[in-house]
């Protein structure tokens, strides 16, 4: 088991927090990919789980990738470039497929730094709240390389095609006040409200019938890649699940009734 990645749950929400701070929390070597897509998996195959906070220790978010052992594999890498693609499969690139997986929504609450694949991560996740502190940056053309973790394919879908490039192609960093206005984040709090912030939205969301939430956030992400009646087959199969769900009926009830409905995920 790593200790890579702590795992709190309080009621219907999950706290995952990167606990590399030393190294800035990066997400690239065994123990960190292990550690986020066992939690995911856990959260996902947890029915009492309804929302989930992802957050660095310390200062940083995630530094994105160890440029230590980046120097050390370097020779190793270029002499046998055929190995390097197994490397990212069998690692990294577990991470998007593990959040591709998940139904329960993650909210990003980015407290410092997430650059390069720090930033891909926090781009993986639904929402992202960021600290006045945090800085983001798609900086793998700074080191000579490119974003290997899906970052090329995740950061249009969050900021749009032409900010996404200018990201990418200079590497060059955003501040939080920044990252609002471009769309990649959707709040902007003082560092020390930060997770108090991140919870209160998650109790917004958590406050929702489960169902109807995992089955919308799956929508979300299907309607990423698939044709417009592939999408509405999909919606119709979907919403018969939820029309016959009780927590559909008490909410339906609370509505008539005025009064605050009593959902139980049933």
């Amino acid at each position: 088991m790593t200790t890579a990645v702590l795992y709190e749950q309080d009621g219907p929400i999950v706290t995952m927090t990167l606990n590399q701070p030393k190294l800035r929390n990066p997400i690239s070597e065994t123990d960190m990919v292990d550690g986020i897509v066992v939690a995911l998996e856990r959260i996902n195959a947890d029915s009492s789980v309804r929302v989930a906070i992802l957050t660095g220790a310390g200062t940083a978010f995630s530094s994105g990738g160890n440029v230590r052992a980046m120097q050390e594999a370097a020779e190793r890498r270029a002499a046998r470039p055929a190995l390097t693609p197994a490397y990212y499969k069998q690692g990294i690139q577990r991470i998007p497929l593990a959040f591709e997986r998940l139904d329960v929504p993650v909210i990003a609450a980015v407290n410092g730094p997430a650059i390069g694949a720090g930033l891909d991560l926090a781009c993986m996740c639904d929402i992202r709240i960021a600290a006045k502190s945090a800085r983001f940056a798609e900086s793998f053309v700074k080191v000579g390389i490119i974003p290997g973790d899906g970052g090329a394919w995740l950061l249009p879908r969050v900021v749009g095609f032409s900010k996404a490039c200018e990201m990418a192609f200079t590497g060059d960093a955003l501040g939080a006040d920044d990252a609002l206005a471009c769309g990649l984040v959707s709040q902007v709090v003082p560092d020390d409200q930060l997770l108090s912030a991140a919870r209160a939205l998650a109790n917004r969301i958590a406050a929702n019938p489960p169902h109807a939430v995992r089955m919308t956030k799956r929508l979300i992400l299907e309607s990423r890649h698939v044709r417009l009646d592939t999408y509405l087959e999909l919606a119709a199969s979907m919403q018969s699940l939820a029309h016959a769900t009780a927590d559909h009926r008490e909410a339906v009830a609370a509505f008539l009734d005025k009064r605050a409905p009593r959902f139980t995920g049933e």
